[in-house]
């Protein structure tokens, strides 16, 4: 059965289920919450006695048997033994049964006498072994657990529920990437689409074309990070995934029902092939310093027979290591100004009869599906595909909005949801400075969760060929493993109860209410995830009688917010939060979230300083614009933490508002430059640069962004500082409050130079 008709099955099967579903009784924790549940009378008592039943001879019941066994011991420290056949009257144990509900959807009751888990297909199995396990974990803890009684159908809204991993900006490690995989079975999720190739990188070992990862794999991070800072030699960064390595990630997402979706970008994102071979390009000699940067590369394969050839073998290796029904070739964000210059490929495309560029990137496109074809494959690529015309079998992935699925739909293509912004979580999560770096937009957890995946815009027909969801991580910013799971989590549990559960049942609140028992499995599965929209922030003003007014709240408004005054640590017994708060310069203020008498995040440690009221970070700066912003790393140092800056690369401009100058004051700036590694073509003509007028340049300081200049302060040695460095200057006295408006000069907009602190010190 394909994807595009189980997803249909699935559907038809949820909604038969939901027909029946009542109010929720009782605070069940699941998530993704299931299609049909019901609570009953008293519980089921997990306890180092606790045994697992299966049939004998069922091996695939067998295996989800001892993987249960297995996540139990590492969440509870409890592992139940496994025996092969039916308990013993009298016994209450775990009954993986055969039966019930194909494909995903599985049935389980739980209660005094025991837990059954009744599916046909070992996937319903496996996901009944999820619940399960999701039931023994909705308090955090070790030993025996009482499990709610209750009684659940279940089956899952669409067939396709993923998370695109991009391997190729940064590399990860085969364990990150097992772990990801873990907490994207723990909540149903089934695709896992993996990004190999881009610009930046070859991730991928090709052994008939060793080059595509001894060339292609690796490059040269952009300024400071470059270079070993003692010897001054180029930093070789990046790394490949072996074709043992891939096989074994293979089977191990199986094993978890999780099928890895292989992307081979084409016909652009291709300068990395292009390095390691250059006669698969358009024009000779590329240039590899280009690789470390980011953006959209005019690079792309030419349309030599030799070119297709190479894919065709790049490709048969990839679907002799990947058993997936698709296979994505990307198709996005092609260039085609090579093409359109070439005399060569104008000559090629006017002896195909090919009418103009898109119609080659449609011939290219078709001509590779074609291959996937003959091998029983079917090719699926971004919405851009779309463009000249497409095969009929192949499925489009929206993500410029929903225009695209809506496009393929009317043409009769399925089409994966995948839209910028809310789907794409290289986005940050709250407007925290504590956030990790990032594209400046927020897209919250909200905002995930509000996403339906059958949207009004599309009509009743055209929604069915929506086979399902996914969440794009784009690595750009994610340099570290660490990173790339807190800009992955919890955004991508809201994604899996949008894609597994019914539009009827899912809710926001009681989302949140989940989301302490959400935070425990993480920690359980070892996966870092963002708790910072979640906790306390503050934000200060002055206060009477030199007090300081503090004023606490989270960026998603969850649950309430405890505190204490004095060093104590924040429990349910503490002063709950409701007004602004009178603190002095020497008190300790520490706060926490609570959800349902649950903590939610860490506890803050937040100052009432005074001091605190005279220095503002680049990120509590008010931008000029919002052309282009991005919360970019520092490149210095090359070990250790690096300062992240809050900046629009169009125009690197902070706003300091109603600054008193009534005094005059002294302006202590601390500011950092990254490199302009950015490929954005004609748009970076645009980015505005003022005349220095010294050597090194100076930090200027406006009334006003368009108005007038009352201190330049040169930057001096601060100028050749790759990492963090300090300038002060005066400010003249002015009545009254002023907006100051802070931007440098610069002959080059590499590197640019960011804020990171400013502080305001009346004279």
């Amino acid at each position: 059965m394909t994807l595009a008709r189980s997803a249909a099955v699935a559907l038809v099967s949820a909604i038969a289920l939901v027909a029946a579903v009542p109010a929720l009784a009782g605070p069940v924790a699941l998530t993704p919450m299931p299609a049909k549940l019901a609570t009953a009378e008293g519980s089921f008592a997990l306890t180092a006695k606790t045994r697992i039943f299966v049939a004998k001879g069922d091996v695939e019941a067998l295996g989800v048997a001892v993987q249960l066994s297995d996540l139990l011991g590492r969440a509870r420290g409890l592992t139940p033994a496994i025996v092969e056949g039916p308990p013993p009257a009298g016994e209450a144990g775990i009954v993986l049964a055969r039966g019930g509900p194909a494909g995903e959807a599985y049935a389980l009751q739980a209660g005094p006498t025991g837990v059954t888990i009744t599916a046909a297909k070992r996937a319903g199995l496996f996901y009944g072994a999820m619940t399960l396990w999701q039931l023994a974990t909705q308090e955090a803890g070790r030993g025996p657990a009482d499990l709610p009684g209750v009684s659940i159908e279940d089956a899952p809204r669409f067939g396709w529920r993923g998370l695109m991993v991009d391997s190729a900006r940064h590399f990860q490690s085969i364990e990150t990437l097992e772990g990801i995989i873990d907490a994207m079975a723990a909540h149903k999720l089934n695709t896992f689409h993996w990004h190999l190739t881009d610009d930046q990188g070859w991730r991928l070992e090709i052994k008939k074309y060793p080059k595509l990862t001894e060339v292609g794999a690796w490059r040269t991070p952009a300024g400071a990070a470059g270079r070993d800072p003692a010897t001054g030699k180029a930093i070789r960064y990046g790394g490949f995934y072996t074709q043992d390595e891939v096989r074994d990630l293979v089977a191990y997402a199986a094993a978890r029902n999780v099928t890895i979706v292989p992307e081979i970008e084409m016909p652009g994102h291709a300068l990395a092939p292009i390095v390691a071979y250059p006669k698969l390009g358009v024009n000779p000699n590329p240039p590899a310093i280009d690789r470390n940067n980011w953006g959209i590369f005019p690079w792309l394969y030419n349309l030599d027979d030799d070119t297709f050839a190479f894919l065709n073998d790049v490709l048969d290796e990839v679907m002799e290591l990947f058993p997936s029904d698709y296979i994505h070739v990307g198709g996005d964000e092609a260039v085609k100004t090579q093409w359109k210059a070439s005399p060569k490929i104008q000559a090629q495309m006017k002896a195909l009869g090919l009418a103009d560029e898109h119609a080659a990137q449609s011939y290219f496109i078709q001509r590779v599906g074609k291959h996937l074809s003959a091998r029983g494959r079917r090719l699926i690529g971004w919405d851009e595909i779309l463009e000249g015309g497409l095969a009929p079998n192949a499925t489009v992935m929206s993500w410029r909005g929903l225009d695209g699925a809506i496009a393929a739909a009317k043409q009769g293509h399925d089409t994966v949801l995948s839209p910028w912004p809310l789907m794409y979580l290289d986005n940050r999560q709250s407007p925290s400075p504590d956030e990790p770096p990032g594209r400046g937009r927020v897209v919250s957890l909200k905002d995930v969760y509000d996403f339906d995946p059958a949207p009004k815009a599309m009509t009743e027909d055209e929604r069915k060929h929506v086979i399902g969801l996914q969440a794009n991580a784009w690595t750009e910013h994610m340099r570290t493993d660490e990173r790339l799971e807190r800009m992955i989590f919890p955004r991508l549990v809201a994604v899996a109860e949008r894609g597994w559960s019914p539009q009827t049942v899912t809710d926001w609140a009681d989302f949140n209410r989940r989301m302490p028992a959400e935070f425990a499995r993480l920690d359980t599965l070892g996966v870092a995830y963002d708790a910072v929209p979640f906790e306390p922030q503050a934000t200060v003003s002055p206060g009477e009688d030199g007090k300081v007014e503090v004023a606490l709240a989270s960026s998603l408004a969850i649950g309430e917010i405890r505190y204490a005054v004095g060093g104590a640590e924040p429990t349910m017994a503490s002063s709950l939060y409701d007004k602004p708060l009178a603190l002095a310069a020497t008190d300790k203020l520490r706060a926490r979230t609570f959800v349902d008498g649950r903590p939610l995040g860490r506890i803050r440690d937040l100052s009432a300083s005074p001091d605190t009221l005279l220095t503002r970070t680049g990120h509590q700066l008010k931008a000029c614009s919002d052309k282009l912003t991005l919360l970019l790393e520092d490149d210095a140092p090359v070990q250790g933490d690096r300062a992240v800056f809050h900046i629009d690369i169009m125009n690197p401009c902070w706003i300091w508002e109603g600054a008193d100058l009534s005094r005059g004051a002294t302006l202590t700036a601390r500011i950092g430059q990254v490199p302009f590694n950015f490929q954005i073509g004609e748009e970076k003509s645009k980015i505005p640069l003022r005349k220095p007028s010294t050597a090194e340049g100076e930090l200027e300081v406006l009334l006003g962004c368009e108005g007038e200049r009352i201190a330049a302060i040169p930057l001096g040695k601060a100028a050749r500082e790759p990492a963090l460095s300090t300038v002060s200057g005066k400010i003249p006295a002015r009545p009254g409050r002023h907006d100051l408006c802070l931007m440098f000069t610069a002959r080059s907009v590499d590197p640019t130079f960011a804020i990171d602190r400013v502080t305001l010190k009346p004279n």
